[in-house]
């Protein structure tokens, strides 16, 4: 993989209608829009295989692209978490509508991002769609089960609320380029946090096409900000930035020249919540996203709000 600054698309002609086939050169997702990366730099993104083919160039994101979309999810915060939950489940169910209507594109994307074959990969689009339905169904029932009323000596109601963090940066799995992307965002936006997402480095194509799927739906602006590049120069700054509230480190499994451990350090500084990858150390690896999620990823971005009522005589 090799890194170009202003490089446009590669392009190569197809024998059999004569055409030029039209490649894009994607940009990154923040605030609601598709700006390039500050820094003008882009890099190859190529098929996974014995044979290995051009697909697109993609915005290598910088830091300041980083601290840009921390500052839009930061803007987005009071607004999203102000939504009735109800509401949050309405436009995560429009996002797997908006998915459905481009499953053929995705499928193709997944294929070759990951090397699967057609059947893998239609069946895991299918299981990303079906991710954002599950998760949009908990919107307004997570509060039920993470939350409720504690026993407590004296005439009083004491309750306890889970309530969202505030802006939390993931890092997208390296493998599992929608499904596990899909995975991560989705249980971090239903309780009403925003995010930056640092998408897979070497299968970046369905992430951003999926970013265009959010543009296009009911989300609103910010609250899901995307980033393309290397993982490990743009990870540590999201990892040490002061109004990043928490941080998924999902996706610093099998990455070269980065350590989770140094990330969850840095977090430390600002008492950041931490998602630690699956297993530990150099062990560390990516959990197997089709299985049935849970809450726990949900759970791990929530604080607990604990309210005393006086009862009534």
């Amino acid at each position: 993989m090799s890194t170009t600054t202003n490089k446009p698309a590669n392009k190569t002609t197809t024998a059999s209608t004569g055409r030029v086939d039209v490649r894009k050169t994607y940009k990154l997702y923040i605030g609601g829009k598709f700006p390039r990366s500050e820094s003008g730099r882009s890099y190859e993104v190529f098929s996974t295989g014995r044979s290995p083919k051009f697909l697109a160039n993609a915005a290598q994101g910088s830091r300041k692209d980083a601290r840009d979309a921390v500052v839009a999810a930061r803007k987005a915060v009071s607004g999203w978490a102000g939504a009735t939950a109800y509401n949050r489940g309405q436009v995560l169910y429009r996002v797997a509508e908006v998915m459905e209507s481009r499953r053929s594109q995705f499928v193709t994307e997944v294929q070759a991002a990951e090397g699967l074959t057609a059947a893998r990969a239609e069946a895991n689009v299918s299981a990303a769609i079906d991710r954002w339905v599950w998760y949009a169904g908990w919107s307004d029932k997570f509060a039920q089960v993470l939350g409720g009323t504690n026993p407590v000596a004296g005439p009083f109601f004491n309750i306890s609320a889970p309530e969202p963090t505030g802006v939390v940066a993931a890092l997208a799995p390296q493998g599992s380029s929608l499904l596990g992307l899909v995975s991560v965002v989705a249980p971090i936006i239903v309780s009403g946090n925003t995010t930056v997402v640092l998408a897979s480095q070497d299968r970046p194509v369905p992430a951003i096409t999926l970013a265009e799927a959010l543009a296009t739906s009911d989300v609103a602006g910010g609250v899901v900000n995307l980033i393309t590049g290397h993982t490990a120069e743009v990870a540590p700054w999201l990892a040490s930035h002061r109004d990043v509230n928490a941080i998924d480190l999902t996706g610093a499994a099998d990455v070269a020249g980065l350590s989770w451990g140094d990330l969850e350090v840095a977090a430390a500084e600002n008492l950041k919540r931490v998602l630690r990858p699956a297993g530990s150390g150099a062990t560390a690896v990516e959990p197997d996203f089709t299985a049935e999620p849970g809450l726990s990823r949900l759970e791990s971005f929530l604080e607990t709000k604990t309210v005393w009522h006086p009862k009534g005589t």
